[in-house]
């Protein structure tokens, strides 16, 4: 079931790009869309909460965990807060697909921290899975990447998009087992409440109050942030967050890399995108490596049996009447 989640976590996501270029073309700054995605994100994960506290589940206060919990969480608060605003800056610079190159480094580094730190073991299988993921990203993302003169490269903005993979790899290790104590949803609205605030203040400095407002008098610009908030956000964060708990950085990093493959596709059939051959052959090697992880793992994996605090979670996620 992990699995499942992270992938289906990955194709939303992968949903962004072409609701962003939408958006900008309806006038709305990045800055302006990433407080919106995170207003509208936090209402989301709340009300998926909301359910699960109709359903019997308790609400776990901030009184009710220790310091070694509400760091974590706080870590991943300004991590997922970070990641946006690196990314924003670094799409600000260079060629978006040079900053996806880099961002997406982040499995790797995943897998280095989780070996290192003694979580992971990486056996031939995982190897594979995150030789072929990563290459098939390289050809997905690469192959969009167009002529040399149209190619955006800054420093600055590079280095911003390494400075994402390294935070993204923060998120994925504190949340491993950091705040497992917070159900997930309830752990997610926390961290997305966190980030529509700042983002929200970051917008405000960076534009004007007329640009964030505007959203608010185009029926359809709100429209495409909803959507960008509960389904680029709300849910595939929860499904992601689920997933690290029940598989583990590593697998689910790899498994993340599936984002791209959904993105270029969605952009060839809503966008009318050329789909290169190269980049099919990319996705093909991205979801050969998926079946290699899935294959290999162990029966029992790091998968939480259904009535503890992940199983729940996932059944709660995935609409299933199992309550805490």
């Amino acid at each position: 079931m992990g699995f499942g989640l992270v992938i289906l976590a990955g194709s939303m996501f992968g949903t962004l790009g072409i609701v962003s270029r939408l958006a900008y073309d309806l006038g709305l700054a990045p800055a302006s869309l990433v407080a919106w995605r995170g207003l509208f994100g936090f209402i989301g994960i709340g009300a998926i909460v909301a359910i699960g506290l109709t359903r019997g589940r308790r609400l776990v206060r901030r009184r009710d965990v220790g310091r070694s919990v509400r760091l974590p969480l706080a870590t991943a608060m300004v991590a997922a807060w970070g990641l946006n605003m690196a990314m924003f800056l670094a799409f600000e610079r260079v060629t978006v697909a040079l900053a996806l190159l880099g961002f997406y480094l982040y499995p790797a580094l995943v897998t280095i921290v989780d070996v290192w730190n003694g979580h992971e073991h990486v056996d031939r299988p995982k190897l594979i899975a995150l030789v072929l993921s990563l290459g098939g990203m390289v050809l997905v993302v690469g192959g969009g990447l167009g002529s040399a003169a149209s190619l955006r490269i800054d420093t600055l903005g590079l280095g911003l998009a390494l400075l994402a993979a390294v935070i993204q790899t923060v998120f994925v290790v504190v949340s491993r087992d950091g705040y497992s104590a917070i159900p997930a949803d309830q752990a997610m609205t926390s961290i997305l409440g966190a980030v529509a605030i700042l983002a929200v203040g970051a917008a405000l400095v960076m534009g004007p109050v007329e640009g964030l407002l505007l959203p608010l008098r185009d029926p359809q610009l709100l429209a495409l942030t909803v959507f960008a908030g509960v389904f680029g956000a709300a849910i595939p964060s929860l499904l992601f967050l689920i997933g690290i708990r029940r598989l583990g950085g590593t697998r689910a990093g790899i498994l993340m890399l599936t984002e791209p493959a959904m993105g270029v596709t969605l952009a060839a059939i809503v966008l009318a995108e050329a789909l290169l051959p190269i980049q099919a052959l990319g996705a093909v090697a991205i979801l050969v490596g998926a079946v290699v992880l899935q294959r290999a793992a162990p029966g029992g994996s790091r998968e939480a049996p259904v009535g503890s605090a992940g199983g729940s979670e996932a059944a709660l996620a995935i609409d299933t009447a199992e309550d805490r």
